[in-house]
């Protein structure tokens, strides 16, 4: 298991977060996006990662620990498909195309706002951003400090070692995104940072 993981996954973790907020600020009279394409929905999600909150990652198997890595980069990679594809959809009806939205080039057509959203996609992206939800500052920092721990294992040097990934994450995804992230990722910063400060102090 290699680090970079771990910087792939802040990244991903803080441009979502950023976007789903940013939709969320104007709306427009577009036709709402499909049910299956929303950012956040209440019906089970069969591809998340679920473990119980009584196990100790860091006392896990390797096995089991790799198997928890996998699953979170698989749920990871489907909700942000998941909102890439609703909020392409949305731009390609106020004519942008596809191509100029690949790589980078989505965030910072995020960050520059230069667009408009329903009423329908706003209210779920504030649910998404909100405390308990899948992008809000509470969920997002524990998924961050779990994909750590799972892949450092109960080792204080390689959480060290993760936990400098997730400040390169964060340098990364500020520069995809083109400038200084907002608030909602500074708060998601600071709380993955007490988290690892928590696991330092048991040790």
């Amino acid at each position: 298991m290699q680090v970079n993981n771990q910087d792939y996954a802040v990244r991903q973790y803080s441009q979502a977060t950023k976007s789903v907020q940013n939709s969320s600020v104007s709306t427009s009279t577009q036709a709402p996006a499909k049910a299956e394409d929303a950012v956040s929905k209440n019906t089970p999600n069969v591809d998340r990662a679920e473990f119980s909150r009584d196990t100790d990652i860091t006392k896990m198997s390797d096995s089991d620990r790799s198997k928890l890595v996998d699953s979170l980069k698989a749920d990871l990679d489907n909700q942000m498909s998941r909102f890439t594809n609703m909020m392409t959809q949305t731009f390609q009806k106020q004519g942008v195309t596809a191509a100029s939205l690949q790589g980078d080039n989505f965030w910072k057509f995020m960050a520059s706002g230069n667009y408009t959203v329903d009423a329908k996609t706003q209210a779920e992206a504030k649910e998404a951003i909100s405390e308990d939800g899948f992008w809000g500052v509470k969920q997002t920092s524990q998924r961050i400090f779990d994909f750590a721990a799972a892949l450092a294992g109960d080792d204080v040097e390689t959480m060290k070692k993760m936990q400098a990934a997730v400040e390169k994450g964060f340098e990364q995804a500020g520069a995809a995104w083109g400038g200084e992230l907002p608030s909602i990722c500074g708060d998601t910063h600071t709380a993955v940072n007490k988290l690892f400060d928590e696991y330092y102090a048991s040790h």
